[in-house]
């Protein structure tokens, strides 16, 4: 954990300064206090399960060490809280030095667009290896919790985005920043990537509007089946004979994993 924490501190004076210069237009979005239910829920269960990913981070940052030159964390300024900035940390899945301008252009586009919010993940020559495992397992946001230690983010949340997506946002698209950000949501377990951004939204403002300490720990007992479906997408599909009995187990996780929540999709549009 000390290597980790060590490579973090790489670059936190522009990344301080990165902070500093964000413009004043970013303020506005109304945000209410944590529940105090929710700080409980996301320390205990960080407590909890820390002998296993603990070990897990570590070893994850012993092999981008090994695999791929360069720090191994990535580090960047994300909107929290009331449209708050803070250095959100993931795991470094793409080559040091990698120009986000695509991204950032890809995301500009599905803000625009009805198109649903895949990644550009495919065949990115950008990415090192095991990245597509890393991202399909959400084992590369796994330093985020220590931005939810930090009081920066919780467990459960709306996706946090860049200053650059916030500026874009309409007044009432801001209204995602009004709780803390999170590793999981009530997008992510109901369709994910094939979703729309307005649809991400309506998913985003409805937890913000109902949150409750059942509705987080639900999302948090289903989150693992929905990566379960995202890393069995990632698999190849044989055609070679004996292989059916593979495929028809794939199908099944994929028929099951994060079913669309029809009757939540109609309660937010109503809202």
């Amino acid at each position: 954990m000390r290597a980790i924490m060590k490579s973090e501190g790489s670059g936190n004076r522009k990344q301080r300064a990165d902070l500093l210069s964000l413009p004043d237009c970013l303020a506005g979005a109304e945000a209410g206090a944590v529940p105090l239910w929710k700080r409980f829920l996301d320390l205990s269960l960080i407590a909890f399960t820390a002998p296993a990913w603990v070990p897990t981070m570590l070893g994850i940052g012993a092999a981008i060490k090994i695999l791929s030159p360069g720090p191994v964390l990535f580090r960047q300024v994300r909107i929290g809280l009331g449209g708050k900035p803070f250095v959100c940390l993931k795991f470094r899945t793409m080559h040091a030095g990698t120009n986000t301008a695509a991204h950032e252009k890809h995301v500009a586009e599905l803000i625009q667009s009805n198109r649903p919010m895949t990644k550009l993940d495919g065949h990115d020559p950008r990415l090192i290896p095991l990245a597509r495992l890393l991202r399909s397992t959400g084992f590369d946001e796994l330093p985020q919790l220590l931005n939810i230690i930090r009081g920066e983010m919780s467990i459960v949340g709306p996706r946090p985005c860049t200053p650059k997506e916030y500026e874009a946002y309409s007044a009432e698209q801001r209204g995602r920043s009004g709780t803390l950000p999170g590793l999981t949501g009530l997008w992510q377990v109901n369709g994910k990537n094939d979703t729309t951004f307005r649809e991400m939204v309506e998913l985003d403002l409805h937890y913000v509007s109902t949150m409750s300490f059942w509705l987080d720990l639900t999302i948090i007992l289903r989150t693992p089946l929905v990566l379960l479906g995202q890393v069995a997408e990632i698999l190849p599909k044989k055609e070679a004979v004996g292989s059916s009995r593979n495929a028809r187990f794939l199908d099944s996780i994929r028929q099951h994993v994060a079913p669309r929540d029809d009757s939540v999709r109609g309660q937010c549009s109503k809202e």
